[in-house]
């Protein structure tokens, strides 16, 4: 048996990311009900962090009518112009029900007039982080969001969180610098029309977590919204990811969703526990990062904050 087993210091967090269906809310007021009951359906689980997917945001285009939301250019203006009041929202229900919360991302449009796409991390005391993910897909620049910078490592209550934005979890440098800057806990909110496309963001999570011995946690949206030209198809599953380690998990994954379902999945991983497997576990990935030619120290990049 491991030593580390014989360790008893823990430091246990709940986490649940949520499988987000798009719909097609005919008001804000119908789309924050919807928000209200997925957060507290959250809450339920007993999570203290709550992770929505990537472009979760564009759902809240369905209100406008189909001038808007038929409009790729309008849908972007409207959803940016929306940002402060839905992080708002997320802050509020953060609040009621104790909980830390990655708002689903969206497009921000920033003074020079670009859009980037963010995601938000806000936590019970009202304190919220940002995000931009940095690689565009061939389909954003497409539609004209520009790559953001910089990386970030949030400080919270529940310990030190990156967040890797869908195709930016395919890219091993990002999550390495975010953890060697401290980061033990790697979200990755995602949006893929394809099956194989959910796959390519699952690869990546589950290839991070080994690398870095983190967990990873996927949130993806799921369902078929024809109305929208940006969320029309998606397809995916949630999933809470660990190097697969004895005495952690044999497969590597703490929970997984059913694909294209609408829930939650749920599962509880011990940061200290993964931070010890650093020296003490039974491969070294961590540890033995510099023996591969060619690698550096990445964190010089990356801005660390306290949030909350």
């Amino acid at each position: 048996m491991l030593k580390e087993a014989n360790m008893t210091a823990s430091h246990t967090i709940a986490i649940a990311a949520a499988q987000y269906p798009i719909g097609e809310p005919h008001s804000l007021a119908e789309w924050e009900e919807k928000i209200r009951v997925w957060v507290a359906e959250g809450a339920k689980t007993g999570a203290k962090l709550l992770v929505f997917p990537e472009y979760a945001a564009i759902e809240q285009a369905a209100c406008f009518g189909p001038e808007v939301y038929g409009d790729l250019k309008l849908t972007l203006d409207k959803v940016a112009e929306l940002a402060p009041s839905r992080v708002a929202l997320h802050a509020e229900l953060a609040r009621k029900h104790h909980v830390h919360i990655l708002v689903g991302s969206g497009p921000v449009k920033k003074a020079d007039g670009r859009f980037v796409n963010i995601a938000q991390l806000v936590t019970p005391d009202g304190a919220v982080g940002e995000q931009e993910k940095i690689i565009m897909t061939p389909f954003e620049r497409d539609w004209g969001i520009s790559g953001g910078a910089p990386l970030r490592v949030f400080e919270t209550a529940l310990g030190k969180i990156g967040i890797l934005i869908c195709y930016d979890s395919e890219f091993p440098l990002l999550a390495r610098a975010l953890v060697e800057a401290g980061a033990e806990v790697l979200l990755v909110p995602s949006c893929t029309e394809r099956v194989s496309g959910y796959h390519r963001v699952r690869t990546g999570s589950v290839a991070r977590a080994l690398e870095n011995t983190v967990v990873t946690v996927q949130s993806p949206t799921v369902g078929d919204a024809p109305w929208s030209p940006a969320v029309d198809f998606n397809a995916g599953a949630a999933g809470i990811y660990v190097p697969s380690e004895h005495a952690v998990s044999d497969t590597g994954v703490v929970a997984e969703g059913t694909l294209n379902a609408a829930q939650w999945v749920s599962g509880k991983v011990d940061l200290a526990r993964l931070k010890r497997l650093r020296t003490t576990g039974e491969m070294r990935n961590y540890a033995d990062w510099m023996s591969q030619p060619g690698a550096a120290r990445l964190a010089q990049g990356v801005e660390v904050g306290k949030l909350g």
